[in-house]
């Protein structure tokens, strides 16, 4: 059944979104100024110099940009100002790399050639997808999001992809399959994790939805942002986009999707279900054992990293599409 489209209680009008323009009017940079000898801190954007991890952080950017690709009318107004890309591209988890917001020059160490997607396990046409044949088979479109962490921060961030629904139609799953598992790339040698030690942890990185979550209007896959490919920091080249659930539903770098007929374990719900449940939608009623989810920290405004304090709605504002599966 098709939705009727009318526009949200937190929605502007489409001219007020910030052009792409004003993330990408920066010089293009030389992408061989990364490398491990690199500071991980950043000073303020604002100054008269920019640092080398400045300029390194930069380059990891400047990705090839995505021809011909629309703004969904649907999915593109947020009442909140989109994300400056250096910033996102600066603060973000991604805990194969580190455990630390500062993880994006050990990111670019992800292999990201000869990328393979598996679909497989209750699925009447199983598949091995190349991120080409993702992106030539699965029309791409631009959606902007709110995104919010469980650690009470959140951003708005114009993503590229497709519906996950789409890829269900492609695949024709059994009537058994109740579930679906994302599994992130894992080598041992290259996805150390972090420093610090939590004894043990459930690599792979994986993620599960109920079929019925994956098919829901607002799930998505993203293989860029900011109207470029993804850069490695924000889960090159393929990764999970559920903007009613917490951002650590959103597994990055997908190799393995599986159907399945039983809830499968997922990483942090693995390591702590008490902090991470399954479920993880956006709550602000119900608090994290070690914080309040009220309200969050606003990342926005620049030129350096500050952030303004916003309450935090009910399945992050997207109740009107999926409340409804959890009635």
């Amino acid at each position: 059944m098709s939705l009727i489209r009318i526009r949200p209680s937190w929605a502007i009008s489409e001219n007020k979104i910030t052009p792409e323009t004003v993330y990408f009017n920066r010089r293009r940079l030389l992408k061989g100024m990364i490398s491990a000898s690199i500071a991980g801190s950043l000073i303020p954007l604002s100054g008269c110099q920019k640092s080398a991890s400045q300029t390194a952080l930069e380059a990891t950017l400047q990705q090839p940009k995505i021809p011909g690709v629309k703004t969904s009318p649907e999915f593109s107004q947020v009442d909140r100002p989109i994300t400056k890309a250096i910033l996102a591209g600066q603060y973000n988890n991604f805990y194969e790399f580190g455990g630390t917001k500062k993880i994006w020059l050990n990111a670019q160490n992800l292999p990201t050639e000869n990328w393979k997607v598996e679909v497989t396990g209750l699925v009447n046409n199983p598949k091995t997808y190349d991120i080409d044949d993702l992106k030539k088979k699965f029309p791409l479109e631009e959606r902007v999001y709110r995104f919010r962490c469980v650690e009470a921060w959140s951003m708005v961030l114009p993503w590229v992809g497709f519906p996950m629904k789409k890829l269900i139609e492609a695949v024709d799953p059994k009537s058994e399959a109740k579930y679906v598992r994302f599994t992130s790339f894992y080598d041992k040698d290259i996805t150390t994790g972090p420093a610090f030690h939590l004894g043990y942890l459930p690599w792979p990185y994986k993620e599960g939805l109920r079929i019925e979550e994956m098919a829901n209007d607002l799930a998505f896959f993203a293989v860029g942002i900011y109207g470029h490919d993804l850069p490695k920091q924000h889960g090159a080249p393929i990764r999970m986009v559920i903007p009613w659930k917490y951002g650590f539903k959103g597994a990055k770098s997908i190799v393995k999707i599986e159907f399945l007929n039983e809830q499968p374990a997922t990483y942090w719900n693995t390591i702590d279900p008490n902090e991470y449940d399954f479920e993880a939608n956006v709550n602000p009623a119900k608090p994290h054992p070690r914080w309040s989810q009220a309200t969050e920290k606003f990342i926005s405004t620049g030129p350096g990293l500050s952030w303004d304090i916003k309450e935090t709605l009910p399945y992050n504002g997207y109740g009107e599409y999926v409340a409804s599966l959890y009635a």
